[in-house]
């Protein structure tokens, strides 16, 4: 199934999402574990070292309240040590809910354990005390001391032991981060790599069939109507391509038509137009004593006429002919000069009616090209014959042609008025010209440059023309060598 460019489009940006989705939950989830670990820290260890701190400020105060009850046997010194023992209490039972980590739990576990001996061995003394009875004062004091140091060597593990734990988490925050560092560096290059490679891929299915349906609006553009556009995705485009494959063949058919049609209304033209200019030369030639002078102008008219059309004919059978690709050339290696000197002779009559005169220049030897003898020199007649048509009285026509990398190029250059650059172009196609300077020129028929074209590109060559308004016209043509 071939998708739609909304779809593609759709399923690209759904793509890009998931992977910025997906960079996003890794980001998350990292921060959720540093928040985590640091919430451990302050809620956990933190307060184990603040327990720890009133663990040892509570027993301390209870020797120091006991020893005093047992110097002046004050009973408000022993209210005060009850109340150490119970605040002792009290903070070990929070920190015994603290400790959930094993070492922890089990040091707690040993505090309270001699703290329980430390309580007995109290009791047993002050009961003593109040009954005033002997006892062994310095066995209880050693014993007492004793629990106590072991008391307090286990809260000082006990504190170590949490500095250690919150090093180590802040130690595993470090390695965590330098690894989310890495994860997210390696996740943003895929994610990139993967944002380009989807944009790239979907953009060129798209631009690339468009690209194509460029090259094939130029191909029609310049008269090429093949049916062989086939665009099978996306859809919209595999319809547009159909489209313009039916288009092309309705052009290609009225291509046809007009061809046909040229061709038809030439050749019925041409048989009563030669007819006619016979029947003329023959009354011109054999009636001399029979006609007015005034019928002989008109049959001179009518013969000038005659061939003119008949011109125009031959140019339009010509024409379809190179179009339809049906036109034979004979090559055979010629020396340019010695057309260029015909076509020269051909037009000089035409260049004294109109006083301009003709100027050839070209080295001494050209290199013989192959070309078809006539067909160049219709490119010839044609290009001097508007060179002196639009060259005013007392004007020149100049004819080079010169050898230049490895290619013939001939040049026909006037002192006319010039074409407009936005004619440059457009003059070598059928049925087009140049504006005219003067009202009294004739047009022509707008099919010899067309022809000159044909011919030249028939050949290998390429033509053109440079111009300035008011400073006259040049018009080359190259042949390969």
């Amino acid at each position: 199934m071939r998708l739609t460019i909304f779809f593609r489009l759709f399923l690209g940006y759904l793509l890009i999402f998931i992977l910025v989705l997906a960079i996003s939950v890794y980001a998350i989830l990292q921060l959720q574990q540093f928040e985590t670990t640091t919430r451990s820290i302050q809620e956990l260890d933190n307060q184990v070292l603040e327990s720890e701190k009133r663990l040892s400020d509570s027993l301390l105060s209870q020797m120091r309240y006991e020893r005093k009850y047992l110097v002046v046997r004050d009973r408000v010194l022993y209210d005060q040590y009850l109340l150490a023992s119970d605040d002792f209490r009290k903070n070990m039972d929070q920190a015994l809910l603290l400790a959930v980590a094993f070492p922890q739990r089990e040091i707690l576990d040993k505090v309270k354990t001699y703290y329980e001996e430390y309580q007995s061995l109290i009791a047993e003394e002050m009961k003593f005390v109040q009954a005033n009875q002997r006892y062994n004062h310095a066995w209880y004091k050693q014993e007492k001391e004793k629990a106590v140091d072991q008391m307090l060597e286990a809260l000082k593990k006990l504190a170590a032991d949490s500095r250690q734990n919150t090093f180590d988490k802040i130690k595993k925050l470090g390695e965590v981060g330098a690894e989310a560092r890495r994860g997210a560096i390696f996740m943003a290059i895929m994610a990139l790599l993967g944002v380009l490679t989807i944009s790239f891929f979907i953009t060129r299915s798209i631009t690339r069939p468009i690209s194509v349906l460029i090259d094939k609006t130029r191909e029609i553009a310049k008269g090429v109507f093949k049916c062989d556009l086939h665009l099978s995705s996306p859809p919209e485009i595999k319809e547009l391509s159909q489209a313009v494959n039916f288009m092309c063949d309705q052009l290609r058919a009225m291509d046809q038509m007009k061809a046909d049609f040229f061709s038809m209304i030439s050749h019925e033209m041409r048989t009563p137009l030669t007819s006619i200019k016979v029947g003329t030369g023959m009354l011109l030639l054999g009636s001399e004593r029979e006609i007015t002078k005034e019928q002989k102008e008109i049959l001179d008219i009518i013969s000038r006429e005659s061939q003119r059309l008949i011109d125009l004919v031959n140019s339009i059978l010509d024409l379809s002919k190179m179009e339809a690709g049906m036109m034979v050339f004979h090559f055979n290696p010629t020396d340019i000069r010695l057309l260029i000197n015909q076509t020269i002779a051909e037009i000089k009559p035409l260049a004294l009616g109109a006083n301009v005169r003709l100027h050839m220049e070209s080295p001494q030897s050209l290199p013989l090209i192959r070309m078809d003898r006539e067909r160049i020199l219709q490119v010839l007649r044609n290009f001097m014959g508007n060179a002196v048509k639009f060259t005013p009285r007392g004007g020149q026509v100049i004819i080079s042609a010169v050898s230049k990398e490895g290619m013939l190029e001939v040049c026909v250059k006037d002192t006319g008025p010039g074409i407009p650059k936005e004619n440059l172009t457009i003059i070598f196609e059928k049925f087009q010209q140049a504006p005219l300077q003067r009202s009294n020129m004739m047009r022509g028929s707008g099919l010899g440059l067309a022809i000159a074209k044909h011919v030249i590109t028939a050949h290998g060559g390429k033509v053109w023309a440079e111009s300035e308004p008011g400073q006259g016209s040049s018009f080359f043509f190259i042949l390969p060598a």
